[in-house]
């Protein structure tokens, strides 16, 4: 477990997966972030690498050869992480393509990670390098859950809305009993800025969200104001998920989502797949800022 703190905020992390576990105001000593109640979810903040989502029957095709991966990549599994560089205020985490990643990802690259304090945000940033000499396809997302309430950690999101940067219009991508996204859509946001949580939000899985024009999102409780805003410019898609009943809300900035039911499979074809050319450098930021 890795530790980061200045006069506002403490955050933990874990060298599984690089995986933010804590997020504490040393203002007001409230957690933010989803302890990972396994009875509801047990993840809290996974990195999603190099795919965002399910793979159609976990599965890619690259030059004619087949690979498997499970849902949203080995990253947030991963244990081969290292710590490359420490300071009293960012933490730099880092992997490289190994035999035990070329056998289910054939691409030689680098992906960091880093988390930053500035003042009462974290700054993560994800930089991905491509080491070898064709072009590699990935995705990158995050997936971090926080609590519906800083006074009762069992307290559901039905007392929580979302606070768009802007009127946002926009339908959410219906997803199949398989995690794939089915190519159907339901109308959902509609000139909406405040999307009220209720019971029924996720009866339908994540709501995938394609055209946003905010880069903004905040979290709130009903009686107890702002909880977290999550920033992503980076990142132009969003899905936002929870449990059925759960106390926790994932805000997630994704650069990929799932595979359509109609995907051929082909790593190349993949819907919104970001590709990087040999000894190219791709980075992507977005940040949690915490309301005390």
């Amino acid at each position: 477990m890795y530790q980061l703190c200045n006069k506002n905020i403490q955050i933990k992390i874990n060298k599984t997966g690089a995986e933010l576990s804590s997020i504490v105001s040393l203002i007001n000593n409230k957690e933010y972030l989803w302890r990972g109640d396994a009875n509801f979810w047990g993840g809290q903040a996974p990195v999603l690498f190099p795919f965002v989502g399910r793979l159609k029957e976990d599965t890619f095709i690259e030059n004619g050869k087949t690979y498997h991966q499970k849902q949203h990549g080995f990253f947030r599994r991963s244990d081969a992480i290292k710590l490359i560089e420490a300071t009293d205020t960012k933490l730099t985490f880092s992997i490289q393509h190994s035999a035990e990643t070329l056998a289910v990802y054939p691409y030689e690259f680098e992906f960091k990670t880093s988390y930053e304090l500035i003042e009462n945000k974290i700054k993560i940033e994800h930089t991905v390098i491509n080491l070898g000499d064709k072009t590699m396809y990935f995705s990158i997302g995050e997936h971090p859950a926080f609590n519906c309430s800083l006074r009762n950690p069992n307290e559901s999101y039905e007392n929580c809305s979302l606070e768009f940067e802007q009127p946002e219009t926009d339908v959410t991508w219906n997803i199949s009993e398989e995690g794939l996204l089915d190519g159907t859509t339901r109308e959902f946001l509609n000139q909406t800025k405040i999307l009220d949580l209720d019971k029924s939000t996720f009866d339908r899985d994540a709501l995938v969200f394609k055209k946003l024009t905010s880069n903004k999102v905040t979290l709130s409780n009903r009686e107890e104001g702002p909880l977290i805003t999550v920033e992503f410019v980076d990142f132009p898609f969003l899905g936002i998920w929870s449990k059925p009943n759960a106390p926790f809300v994932c805000i997630e900035p994704w650069q990929g989502y799932a595979d359509s039911v109609h995907s051929s499979q082909k790593i190349e074809e993949k819907e919104a797949i970001n590709s990087l050319k040999a000894g190219k450098k791709h980075i992507a930021t977005y940040s949690i800022e915490i309301h005390s």
